[in-house]
């Protein structure tokens, strides 16, 4: 396994599953129809990467570097003769603990994914389309979390945002899901920006975009960007932090970058579970972390500042909006943004390791809970018992019908609301406390982010628990007549074929006149990566026991923070820093509190919808009167939107172009039109027709040119 090539496998496996796929699809359209075949083979080829990194998860303690094919310097595709330059740029990647764990992320969530995807696509006239895309996607994840510079990093940041399009655009006839994907492709443009500017700075500083040492052949070291941002000084010293984080904005959907995210529901329930939980919104969370000594300078206190309030921003308004949903996905969707801005707080507290803590619980629960929704959707569409296969007022007792999904659901859900023993509570609580410890440690504006964070606690066990209990619980308010219950089955396909009428796309050559089904649970392809989020939604908090239970048993911590007897990746200083202020009195107390809104939150909207069903969303309505209209219409960020950017530019657009081509071309034109004319007209006045004249014109003219030629 020390041979650097079996390490390129992790990223050449991806890249080669897609091209295969492709190819394969593409020429030979025998192949599109093995669906089984493309699913297990797109499975495998990212598989066998999470494999290789748990391999080296468990046997290595020093960082790993390899090329795109094995050695470092195999391709080197940016070369200076002078090494104090330092444009020596390679394809090459490291594994170290930060890497690891995002790796195994990725890789493990992922492949997940494309299991459940294999059932979920049947039927779909793109099948192989979209297991190209999915191990695309994965492929540039994987260029950006392992990649060992700057360029190769950002080649993976814009890959999984042109895949991100390729994949929310999957059904692209429709013109909104279109529309979506564009929407996600032009508001990650901006954060690109950016990052751009961000790294040209480090470069006129440091001469180098190389993230660690590199030894080039004749010896010569040069320095990585990570030892050296803490050397940042004047303007650049709080300018590239910001830049950073506005870059991170984009890919992590904050505040004001965050509207992409929720559209992103438009494409296939798999890709929003990639998306959402494994890749793409993790990236700012990660980009962060890895560049945390920049946000740690004095110079920067105000930026740390900046992303702890559009973390703490971003959180509670997204909360408010999911608390006014009824499209089951976009109750998930606004609550991954909100889950975001947890990150982004406890990045702004300083504490990177806790954010990479929260980004692997909730890469857990909220595939489990993307995927649940699948589940669910799959089911009431096949019903053909309601309009909106996602609306959850349409639903109800299934709980009755899907007895796997309801399990995994429920697990899913009682983790992100923070109940005891699951991860979210461990990882949330976390991020509570941190932030609480900045005020302790002086700095008061934290005290604001922290009654924040509670507040979106509280709000997060409502929306989440009112989700489940109107899906999985109460009356059913969906009408099975029971001349119209029969089994799926009934019809000679199998379970998955309406894996695609699911999304409102066609009914794979059947109609879909003939009566109404009664829910299933989906097929074991389905429900088993449910089984396994589940179980890691249940274990995966575990890693980072708070202080209480004594020092040392944050395991995530002693890894990332180098206290296992290998070198830290992850700035621990102002972590360490903080955590010295937390006595064991006040960190029980903390914990206490985030118990009780965690369970306020879930009793309150569990009775509220128990004894009042559907009526507890008028009563909520009732209680908040107009405030909650603007929740329901999103605070009408989009309509905000609309009316301040893009009809200005739109008009402007309009009218600029109006007048260039009236003004400019159309002016350039008839003027040059009017200036022949003139001339035309001017020189027809010599056209006499009498021959004297003609011959008196040759004799001057002559006379003129012999006049120039003598006394020129």
């Amino acid at each position: 396994m020390e041979n650097p090539i079996i390490f390129s496998l992790i990223l050449l496996l991806p890249m080669l599953g897609a091209f295969l796929i492709g190819v394969g699809g593409f020429i030979a359209p025998g192949f599109r129809k093995n669906e089984k075949g493309i699913g297990f083979l797109a499975t495998l080829m990212v598989a066998i990467p999470f494999f290789i990194i748990l391999y080296a998860f468990f046997n290595f303690h020093e960082p790993i570097h390899f090329g795109l094919f094995g050695s470092s310097d195999s391709l080197q595709w940016m070369y200076s003769s002078s090494s104090s330059v330092g444009l020596n740029l390679f394809f090459d990647y490291r594994l170290d603990q930060l890497s690891l764990t995002m790796g195994l992320i990725v890789t493990g969530v992922g492949a997940l994914i494309h299991i459940y995807s294999i059932a979920y696509m049947h039927g779909d006239r793109g099948y192989y389309k979209f297991f190209l895309y999915l191990n695309l996607f994965i492929f540039a994840m994987l260029n950006l979390v392992l990649g060992n510079n700057m360029v190769v990093l950002f080649l993976g940041w814009e890959g999984v945002g042109a895949c991100s399009y390729f994949l929310i655009g999957f059904w692209y006839e429709d013109m909104e899901k279109a529309k979506a994907a564009q929407k996600a492709f032009v508001a990650n443009r901006i954060g690109d920006f950016a990052m751009i500017v961000a790294m040209l700075i480090l470069y006129n500083n440091f001469h180098t975009l190389n993230l660690f040492d590199v030894t080039l052949t004749d010896g010569t070291v040069i320095g990585g960007l990570i030892e050296q941002l803490g050397n940042l000084q004047g303007t650049e010293a709080w300018l590239v932090p910001l830049l950073i984080f506005i870059a991170a904005t984009g890919k992590s959907a904050q505040i004001p970058l965050f509207v992409w995210l929720p559209d992103a529901m438009a494409g296939p329930t798999p890709v929003s579970a990639l998306i959402h939980a494994a890749t793409m919104v993790t990236s700012g969370i990660y980009l962060i972390a890895r560049m945390g000594t920049a946000f740690l300078v004095e110079e920067a206190e105000t930026v740390r500042m900046i992303v702890a309030f559009g973390g703490a921003a971003t959180a509670i308004m997204a909360a408010m909006i999911a608390i006014a949903q009824n499209d089951i996905k976009k109750v998930l969707a606004y609550s991954t943004v909100s889950q975001l801005g947890f990150m982004f707080m406890a990045l702004g507290a300083g504490a990177f390791t806790t954010a990479i803590f929260h980004v692997m619980t909730h890469a857990f629960f909220k595939a489990c809970l993307f995927l649940g929704s699948g589940s669910v959707i799959h089911a009431m569409d096949h019903t053909h018992a309601v309009k909106d296969p996602q609306d959850i007022r349409t639903m109800g007792n299934l709980k009755k019908y899907m007895p796997a999904t309801h399990i995994t659901f429920f697990i899913s859900t009682l983790a992100i609301a923070g109940i005891p023993g699951l991860a979210g509570f461990f990882s949330k609580d976390e991020i509570l406390t941190m932030t609480f410890m900045n005020f302790m440690n002086g700095q008061s504006f934290y005290l604001f982010v922290w009654v924040i964070g509670l507040t979106t606690a509280a709000m997060t066990a409502f929306y989440m628990t009112r989700v489940y209990f109107l899906t999985f619980r109460g009356e059913e308010r969906f009408a099975l007549p029971k001349a119209g219950k029969h089994g799926h089955e009934d019809h000679g396909h199998g379970k998955d074929a309406h894996a695609k009428d699911a999304h409102g796309a066609d009914d794979h050559g059947h109609g879909h006149d003939h009566g109404v089904h009664a829910p299933h649970e989906s097929s074991p392809l389905m429900t088993i990566p449910l089984y396994i989020l589940a179980g890691l939604a249940i274990v995966g908090g575990y890693l980072g026991l708070p202080a209480v239970f004594g020092h040392g048993t944050h395991a995530l911590n002693n890894w990332l923070g180098g206290h296992g007897g290998h070198e830290g990746v992850v700035s621990m200083h102002h972590y360490e820093e903080l955590e010295h202020h937390a006595s064991f009195g006040l960190e029980i107390i903390l914990i206490l509190v985030s118990i009780a809104i965690a369970a306020g939150g879930v009793m309150f909207s569990w009775n509220l919808y128990k004894k009042h069903g559907l009526k507890g969303d008028a009563m909520v309505k009732k209680t908040l009167g107009k405030f909650y209209t603007h929740m329901e219409n999103k605070f009408y960020v989009d309509e905000l939107y609309q009316k301040v950017i893009i009809d200005p530019f739109v008009f402007a657009g309009k009218n600029v172009i109006m007048a260039f081509d009236k003004w400019v071309i159309d002016g350039f034109v008839n003027g040059l039109g009017s200036v022949m004319l003139f001339f035309g007209d001017t020189l027809k006045l010599l056209q006499t027709g009498a021959v004297g004249n003609y011959a008196m014109m040759v004799v001057v003219g002559v006379v003129a040119i012999l006049s120039y030629l003598m006394f020129a």
